[in-house]
């Protein structure tokens, strides 16, 4: 009995130690992310499921705001202790680490997925340094949106999407005129940037746009397009409610989703909420681009890969980058998300008519870049600390804000 029992105690130690073994040669992966509202968990766990499927185990370290998962990453870069990978935008931060030696290049990688042919070149150019790739992109989106409610439009009266912000500010009085909060605000430092920006570009076009943030132009009409801009931005202040005040995006857009405010400004990640609650675009809820503008701003997301000194971290790493970019993942990621996939060869038809909006925009080059693709975080902070204190003080005329704006570049 006794010799029985001990070869039964010796191969249950086997089988615990086989198994053990078993899963530390599994491709483990420690992925920091910013992604925990409703929609970004629901296209964040498309790749999770994928890269499960593949054999791999994932270690979810999500923390909520972008801020703060910028800052607990740097924090473990600074003490010896990377995660594996890093949910990022795709820019000048990422360059930072890269330039400092910082992250795994994944060359051979998009070498033999073809990557150069598949992505976009501009896109293409910007997750790759020195000729490696660095980044894996996971999906654009377009920042220049306006999500509307179908029924508080209706209970307005609203008919039609206003063109001009002449016609918009008439829809915003008609909705405060019916007890509906016009606008749903975000109020944020970050979602505030994002608003000036969208109707910067409506007042100076993409060529301007780009001159402002690209070549830090000064002239004549810059400064009028920005003045314009703050003009447009402060009148705004007089259609949001006592409790905007900190805000997150996605309360914001619960509150569109409700009925209880008629627009949002904000980027089309806001429509993953709108999935998470079964509303359906052009059905519930409509989206336009902000009035008068030409195009949209963009901003890519990306997975980053630093390095860890861990052999086996670094094989997950080219295992996460495959799943990443699978056609099939990138769609379903998007569908997810609300963004529009970064391949060009994916299912476009499976897209709702807010991302084939986007997409349009997107392949006649009717986009311009998202400050954090062409600032430095230094400048995006300092952009970030000007529209908010513009925003709150009230004080501020449009001649003196545009001067400290333009101060941002100096």
């Amino acid at each position: 009995m006794k010799n029985t029992m001990k070869l039964f105690l010796a191969a249950a130690a086997l089988t615990a130690a086989f198994g053990t073994a078993h899963a530390e040669d599994k491709p483990t992966i420690e992925i920091m992310s910013s992604w925990t509202s409703g929609g970004e968990a629901a296209a964040l766990n498309v790749i999770k499921t994928e890269f499960e499927k593949r054999g791999g185990v994932w270690k979810d370290s999500s923390i909520a705001g972008f801020g703060a998962a910028d800052a607990a990453f740097q924090n473990r870069i600074v003490a010896g202790d990377a995660p594996g990978a890093k949910q990022g935008v795709i820019g000048l931060a990422a360059a930072d680490f890269v330039n400092q030696g910082l992250m795994n290049p994944i060359a051979d990688l998009a070498a033999a997925g073809k990557w150069a042919d598949a992505l976009p070149k501009s896109i293409y150019d910007l997750i790759s340094y020195n000729g490696e790739v660095y980044l894996a992109p996971t999906g654009a989106h377009g920042e220049s949106w306006v999500f509307y409610s179908k029924e508080a439009f209706e209970k307005a009266g609203i008919a039609d999407e206003p063109k001009s912000w002449d016609e918009f500010f008439a829809g915003l009085d008609k909705l405060k005129a019916a007890g509906i909060v016009p606008v749903a605000w975000g109020g944020q430092p970050w979602q505030q940037s994002k608003v000036f920006n969208m109707i910067l570009l409506s007042q100076v076009g993409i060529d301007g746009f780009v001159k402002i943030y690209v070549d830090k132009d000064k002239g004549e009409a810059s400064v009028e397009g920005v003045k314009k801009t703050l003009e447009i931005l402060g009148k705004l202040r007089a259609y949001v409610d006592d409790g905007a005040a900190g805000r997150n995006w996605n309360d914001a857009t619960a509150m569109v989703i409700t009925g209880k405010a008629g627009v949002q400004f904000m980027g089309d990640w806001a429509k993953g909420e709108f999935t998470v609650a079964g509303k359906e675009a052009g059905k519930d809820y409509g989206c336009m681009i902000a009035p008068e503008s030409s195009g949209m701003v963009y901003i890519a997301d990306s997975i980053w890969f630093p390095k860890t000194g861990n052999a086996e971290t670094d094989k997950a790493q080219k295992l996460l980058a495959e799943v990443v970019m699978d056609p099939a993942v990138q769609l379903e990621f998007s569908v997810k998300k609300g963004s529009v996939p970064m391949r060009s060869d994916v299912d476009k038809s499976k897209l709702d008519v807010c991302a084939k909006k986007g997409l349009e925009l997107m392949t006649a080059g009717s986009i311009v870049p998202d400050q954090a693709i062409v600032l430095t975080p230094q400048q995006v902070g300092l952009l970030d600390d000007f529209v908010d204190e513009y925003w709150s003080s009230g004080s501020q005329d449009a001649a003196s804000g545009a001067e400290s704006f333009f101060a941002i570049f100096e």
